[in-house]
């Protein structure tokens, strides 16, 4: 089994604290069909936690199984258009991606992707062409559930590095695992998940940042299915905030997500939040 690129090697403690809580947006309502020749539509929308605003974007995804091709168009009320062009095993594990992004005469952005997979590392190169130019990339190395990764990242123009992070982890065959890793040497970061059983799952999550002090930020998560169509989160963090989330799945293809969020040493004040999502896939 090949092992996790990089940001993956906490990848189950990282969606048990941040999927499906659908507190930071109001309202959310996206769209997925897809034509009998394959072809996905997407359509999104959502509204802003600060002025009401509505965002929304509309995604078309095309795939030729035969070439590895796959191109996927965006287009959002703010006037972007996104474009993304992947090519898929050009030679056994390798995926390249093109991304580019504009409004028209405000900005403009371009980025080439590079995966390559085999059964003992994962890397990844992520190179940003008219910023900087600049260059992120990452290498894993995995052993018997063991897993260890490095990451990077270069200015061209400046000749200098800009960041870097490394991460160790352990998965006992998705049972637990366990995480630690550094970020430019001033973020520490620790991590355990659990699934206690089928039903049950639960997590946390220590950082420290020793340049700004001695105290360690902790986050724990749980997550229960109810029975196959329907699960409650919930995540508690020691700076107050707790958070809860409900899901069901209402009928084959619509699934309602209701969401809050609440500041315990607050209580008294107007910054709780509340939020819901709808979903549709045909």
């Amino acid at each position: 089994m090949a092992p996790p690129f990089f940001s993956d090697i906490s990848k189950d403690i990282n969606g048990l604290l941040n999927k499906d809580f659908y507190h930071a947006t109001p309202a959310s309502v996206d769209v997925k069909t897809t034509a009998p020749n394959g072809v996905a539509f997407t359509v999104k929308g959502k509204t802003s936690p600060k002025d009401g605003s509505i965002a929304a974007n509309v995604e078309v995804k095309a795939s030729d199984k035969s070439t590895g091709l796959t191109f996927t168009q965006g287009w959002n009320n703010a006037n972007a258009l996104d474009t993304k062009i992947e090519l898929a095993e050009l030679t056994p594990g390798l995926k390249t991606e093109l991304i580019t992004s504009g409004v028209p005469g405000v900005s403009k952005a371009a980025k080439l992707n590079v995966n390559f997979v085999q059964p003992l590392f994962a890397a990844r190169g992520f190179f940003d062409l008219l910023k900087g130019p600049s260059f992120v990339g990452d290498l894993t190395l995995a052993h018997e559930g063991f897993v260890g990764g490095a990451e990077v990242g270069y200015d061209i123009s400046a000749g200098a590095v800009s960041r870097y992070a490394l991460a160790l982890g352990y998965n006992a065959s998705g049972t637990y695992s366990v995480g630690l890793s550094v970020n430019n040497a001033q973020l520490i970061t620790a991590s355990f998940f659990q699934k206690v059983s089928p039903l049950l799952q639960v997590g946390a999550k220590a950082a420290l940042n020793p340049q700004a002090g001695s105290n360690v930020n902790i986050e724990f998560a749980t997550k229960y299915s109810l029975d196959a169509v329907s699960q409650v989160k919930a995540k508690v963090a020691d700076s107050g905030i707790v958070a809860l989330s409900y899901q069901q799945v209402l009928r084959p293809g619509v699934t309602l997500g209701l969401g809050a969020s609440f500041d315990a040493l607050k209580l008294s004040e107007p910054v709780h939040k509340l939020g819901w999502s709808l979903s549709f896939a045909a």
